[in-house]
């Protein structure tokens, strides 16, 4: 496969861009024509919680398919990939926040006391922030290749939690919750996979 040039590159940049805004686009154009039922907060929920889940998993498919099928082009995205992650998991904990208990932080405390799902939740956002605020190459020199590499390990436990709370919020058909599990389980096998062949080599 031939290496991309810096156009190639800049222009699939813009593509994942505007097309990991799509789905935010859908849901304001059918919020704004009254088509997101009866529920329209759950529904706002629900669907940036998802998307949050689905661009973590699509962030650590990267290194695979690196590794897998030799696109190491893929590492020029991921960054914005992982990104996208946060920005989605933001609108979900702001939409939580505004709207389904109204700005009330008291209120947010005591859900996270109260419900198991929500403490996962808010856990799995939590540990997205360092990997968000230490993104840049900046960042990545300060702290170092092999310390910020440890710590961007942390998205591990962001797709597990992720993967848990999304399971603990459906409480009857549980298609998509085992669906997004499955691939976690596939993406997190195959890098435990690497590390034990590594150990026993």
């Amino acid at each position: 496969m031939m290496k991309p040039t810096a156009q190639d590159i800049a222009f699939y940049k813009a593509l994942i861009f505007f097309n990991s805004l799509i789905p935010l686009a859908i849901i304001l154009w059918d919020a704004a024509h009254g088509q997101v039922g009866v529920n329209p907060v759950e529904v706002f929920i629900r669907t940036f919680g998802v998307l949050t889940l689905l661009f973590v998993l699509i962030t650590l498919c990267v290194t695979p398919l690196r590794k897998l099928l030799g696109w190491g082009f893929l590492i020029k995205y991921r960054r914005m990939l992982g990104l996208f992650a946060f920005f989605y998991g933001c609108l979900h904990l702001l939409t939580y926040i505004a709207f389904d208990r109204s700005w009330g932080f008291s209120s947010v405390v005591a859900d996270v006391v109260k419900r198991p799902f929500i403490a996962v939740g808010m856990a799995s956002f939590v540990l997205l922030i360092p990997l968000a605020l230490t993104s840049t190459n900046k960042m990545m020199r300060r702290l170092g290749a092999k310390r910020w590499l440890a710590l961007h390990k942390l998205v591990y436990a962001v797709a597990i939690g992720g993967v848990v709370h999304f399971w603990m919020i459906v409480k009857a058909d549980v298609t998509w919750p085992l669906t997004f599990a499955v691939v976690a389980a596939l993406l997190l096998g195959y890098r435990l996979l690497v590390w034990w062949r590594k150990r026993l080599a």
